[in-house]
């Protein structure tokens, strides 16, 4: 057996079983060994779904600061509020410099998601300061193309088991586990003998859609909801497809991401009603949209009432 494959199933006995941490403890990190010494007190959370898990958690005692929020998304009052006084260190991806300054001693981040393949800022990089980093689990297939499986909500339940792990709320962890896939069972079914509607997410782009492929979240969410991803075939987590092969999919639904305001889903909504393949579409003649933040559709814990919706959307009598 592989040591990460070790390290991962001790990790699913710690998290179901312990009441509390024992430091130092070890999780899994993209198939890397994480051992954190003692729970962090100047944690970092990059990105407003990972800050939402910290949240869930409520680690704002150990939380020294955010990044990647205002440079792309709006802050909705309820975050601010969770917030409160826990500086924006960056608006965008952070720097080395500016995780030193912070007194940084965890990071988490993901690749693409504040991080990117041999940039400034990796866990290579981090560790000579000092520095844990625990990586989105959701980004891991940019570093191991060959570990790639399609997405499944174990994404998010894994990382928010592991900062229970890592922070020692064990217990919150679990309830919180616990209590979504309660929600995910409860969903409406589909009728019986009936198809799964087809699916597309409409992220940006014009030349070309920008989508979600088999190993992203939506795709996941999409399954969970009773839904088939119309990109499910693409080998890939976001990244762009050709609106040939959309329109030739035909999808009965299509959800529009939207990262500061719900008008921006409405210029992705009226862009696809003008244009020449999409307007000819289920989707587009029945204007069956779904609009969601981008925090509902990358790993948090705002995609359980996403799922929600898109399964009421998708079965709605």
């Amino acid at each position: 057996m592989k040591w990460h494959l070790v390290f991962s199933f001790l990790l699913s006995i710690t998290a179901a079983q312990a009441a509390t941490t024992h430091y130092p403890v070890t999780v899994d990190s993209c198939g890397s060994p994480l051992t954190i010494e003692k729970r962090p007190t100047h944690a970092v959370f990059h990105d407003i779904n990972m800050t939402e898990m910290a949240f869930a958690l409520g680690l704002q005692d150990a939380m020294t600061g955010v990044t990647g929020i205002t440079g792309w998304y709006q802050m909705l009052p309820e975050f601010k509020k969770q917030l409160g006084d826990i500086p924006e260190l960056a608006p965008k991806n952070p720097s080395l410099e500016v995780l030193m300054a912070a007194n940084t001693d965890f990071f988490f981040a993901g690749w693409n998601y504040g991080m990117k393949v041999g940039g400034e800022v990796t866990p290579e990089t981090l560790a000579p300061y000092g520095i844990d980093t625990l990586v989105l689990t959701e980004s891991c297939v940019h570093i191991h193309p060959q570990q790639r499986k399609s997405a499944s909500m174990d994404l998010l339940y894994g990382d928010i088991l592991k900062l229970g792990v890592i922070f020692d709320r064990q217990d919150k962890a679990n309830a919180l586990v616990d209590g979504w896939k309660q929600r995910i069972a409860a969903l409406p079914k589909p009728a019986v003998n009936s198809k799964a509607p087809k699916v597309f997410l409409y992220d940006s782009g014009q030349d070309k859609p920008f989508t979600a492929g088999r190993y992203a979240m939506p795709d996941a969410m999409i399954q969970a909801a009773g839904g088939l991803n119309v990109t499910h075939d693409m080998e890939a987590n976001w990244a762009t497809t050709s609106w040939e092969k959309v329109a030739q999919a035909n999808p009965d639904i299509i959800i529009l991401l939207y990262y500061q305001g719900v008008s921006d889903a409405d210029v992705l909504q009226a862009f696809l009603e003008q244009h020449p393949l999409m307007k000819y579409t289920k989707a587009v003649e029945n204007k069956r949209y779904i609009k969601l933040r981008y925090e509902q559709l990358t790993p948090g814990p705002a995609n359980i009432a996403a799922v929600e919706t898109m399964a009421h959307a998708f079965f709605a009598q």
